[in-house]
């Protein structure tokens, strides 16, 4: 069976979910692509093997090859939701003292929330933290490039229950709420309720992406101020 990967961010986190064989070949290529388009941005890893149906001696010198490079960077490489036959190969294997490994995918992407940042110099700020909750992830990226550059520490999802899982894990002082979530049948400020804590809330109008950019981040400050202001 041909591997297929499903890729997302949580935060600081990215998550490949992987589905059919890890093996020598073509499975192998499409996994090692999943993963460098992550190490693009992100440096903590967590690969969903919940859907593996092999894995064979290439596939597990893949992600060791990466498991190294991203601990030289600072990051790491965590695995879980190993089927039982695989779950006895890491064991057998002892990879389970080289991999950190977890029951579900929950549980590793908290144990990366849990855990601080190592911060590259001259990196990412130590400014107001921001969660911005949007279903377009070039939103989200729009929102974490030109926040980080104004001195916010931002992260992002574009799933409300990882939005919730961030904050279980994180202070944040402003949970930002963009168009395209505002827009869903559950609002996120309904499924958040209760874990955001003193976060200050800001929903994005649905007429809030512009096509000129630079009027799209003077709005975005623009609305963060205000909402500092009425909740001082």
């Amino acid at each position: 069976m041909s591997l297929s990967t499903e890729a997302r961010h949580c935060g600081t986190v990215y998550v490949i979910r992987c589905r059919g064989g890890i093996t020598a070949g073509e499975q192998s290529h499409t996994l090692e692509m999943a993963i460098s388009r992550g190490l693009t941005e992100f440096r903590r890893l967590v690969i969903d093997l919940g859907g593996v149906t092999r894995l064979d001696s290439s596939g597990i010198g893949l992600m060791v090859r990466y498991l190294s490079h991203t601990r030289s960077r600072g990051g790491d490489v965590r695995l879980s939701t190993a089927p039982p036959f695989l779950a006895d190969l890491l064991r057998v294997t002892r990879l389970t003292t080289v991999f950190k490994v977890y029951d579900s995918e929950e549980e590793a992407i908290l144990s990366f929330l849990k855990e601080p940042l190592a911060r590259e110099k001259d990196s990412a700020s130590s400014g107001p933290g921001v969660l911005f909750i949007d279903r377009s992830s070039d939103l989200c990226a729009f929102a974490r490039a030109f926040l980080g550059s104004h001195g916010f520490n931002v992260s992002s999802t574009c799933r409300t229950h990882d939005a919730r899982l961030l904050l279980l894990g994180t202070n944040f002082d402003y949970v930002v709420v963009g168009p395209e979530s505002s827009q869903t049948l559950l609002p996120p400020a309904d499924v958040l309720k209760g874990v955001a804590h003193k976060a200050v809330v800001v929903h994005l109008p649905p007429n809030f992406r512009h096509d000129d950019p630079e009027r799209a981040g003077t709005e975005l400050l623009h609305l963060l101020q205000r909402a500092k202001g009425a909740g001082a």
